[in-house]
């Protein structure tokens, strides 16, 4: 499984972008049949969870952090999952991971990382004041 990360730059506050994240995978894995999430990860501090989607993309979770100014989909026919990020804070600087779990006992959305067995490369996002 790959997982390709795009749509990072550099915003002033307030603004917006649009981060996605392209699954590809050398088996017959079926995109539907991952959970996927979106972490990020600041200079100096701990990675942490920004949001999740369930496999059939009904439910969804969002971080306090960015509740209300984030939102996670995804589209199974494109094997794509996106992060729209709107009114975008300085702190939110960070570089964005996507992951993926295709963990058969693993159910819902999941905020955990160790729960994600596939990861991206990163997208940098860089929000100046």
């Amino acid at each position: 499984v790959q997982l390709q990360a795009s749509g990072g730059g550099f915003v002033q506050a307030q603004g917006s972008l649009r981060l996605s994240c392209a699954f590809s995978r050398r088996t017959f894995s079926s995109f539907s049949g991952y959970r996927m999430g979106w972490f990020r990860q600041a200079p100096g501090k701990e990675r942490e969870f920004v949001a999740a989607i369930s496999r059939n993309g009904i439910r969804t979770m969002h971080s306090d952090s960015v509740k209300g100014r984030f939102t996670i989909s995804r589209d199974n026919a494109k094997n794509t999952v996106s992060l729209q990020m709107n009114s975008l804070k300085p702190e939110d600087t960070a570089v964005y991971y996507c992951a993926a779990d295709n963990t058969p006992s693993n159910y819902g959305v999941t905020a955990t990382a160790n729960e994600y067995n596939y990861w991206g490369q990163g997208t940098l996002v860089a929000v100046s004041s």
